[in-house]
């Protein structure tokens, strides 16, 4: 037996359907439409990919810097810039003394790590281009130089200080990474105003090495002595060197 089908005289009603079937009444149908139409919520889709990787990676921030027994919420939180002025204000001041006109930069000329001389030679040409007067202290010329930067700095450990060290007027900046953000900033040129200008000239004692070979023992850091025999120079550094007596400033008294 074959079975007929008949068409169901059911109309589908969709309520989302348009109002109106001409074109033309586009806009009026969306002007006159209900307000429960239009304050309906919107389906929820599903969050992109990069959506879901920003997530975790602010969960995964959030618990790194989450605090422990040791570390004050209070540290976490963003200070208000005058609380960040009386902290810098609470902080110990180090200052040299005899240096208030000048700069002075603790660097190396050796290129034993390439990173540290880079940033020694970075600085110094920023240094320089100000023209100011500056104390150059390369403690790879003699060693009583880092010696004395640890005495600043008040480290009493046989860790040696990362190069370079600047001070300006007198009082300790920091090291390559400050001095690159106030140079950048615009900040830098207010540390050197009222200093000193440099003397370009080269000086005819030393020719601008600003040490010399000591008249003691000729640079070899030893001299002969007929009743102890060969003794170590008390006169200059480890080097052979001292200080060029001309161009060279004095030591520092702390």
């Amino acid at each position: 037996m074959l079975v007929t089908r008949t068409k169901s005289k059911i109309w589908n009603h969709n309520t989302n359907s348009p109002k109106f079937s001409c074109p033309s009444f586009k806009d009026i149908q969306t002007l006159f439409s209900d307000d429960s139409n239009c304050n309906s919520p919107t389906p929820n889709k599903k969050p992109n990919i990069f959506h879901r990787v920003r997530r975790v990676s602010a969960v995964l921030r959030a618990l790194s810097v989450r605090p422990g027994p040791d570390l004050p919420l209070k540290t976490l939180l963003p200070q208000p810039e005058s609380n960040l002025k009386e902290t810098r204000k609470s902080e110990p001041l180090i200052q040299i003394p005899g240096a208030e006109k000048k700069i002075v930069i603790y660097f190396t000329s050796l290129r034993v790590i390439r990173s540290t001389f880079d940033d020694c030679k970075a600085v110094r040409t920023i240094l320089r281009s100000f023209r100011v007067s500056i104390d150059e202290r390369d403690v790879s010329m003699d060693s009583g130089f880092m010696e004395e930067l640890k005495t600043i700095l008040g480290i009493r450990e046989k860790t040696k200080p990362s190069l370079p060290r600047v001070f300006i007027g007198g009082r300790y900046i920091g090291g390559a990474e400050e001095i690159r953000q106030l140079h950048e900033a615009g900040e830098l040129k207010k540390y050197v105003e009222g200093l000193i200008p440099a003397d370009l000239s080269t000086c005819e004692v030393c020719g601008g090495h600003r040490f010399i070979l000591c008249d003691e023992c000729n640079g070899s850091h030893k001299y002969y002595s007929e009743k102890g025999g060969f003794r170590t120079c008390t006169s200059c550094n480890e080097n052979g060197l001292i200080r060029c007596p001309s161009c060279y400033y004095a030591p520092i008294t702390l």
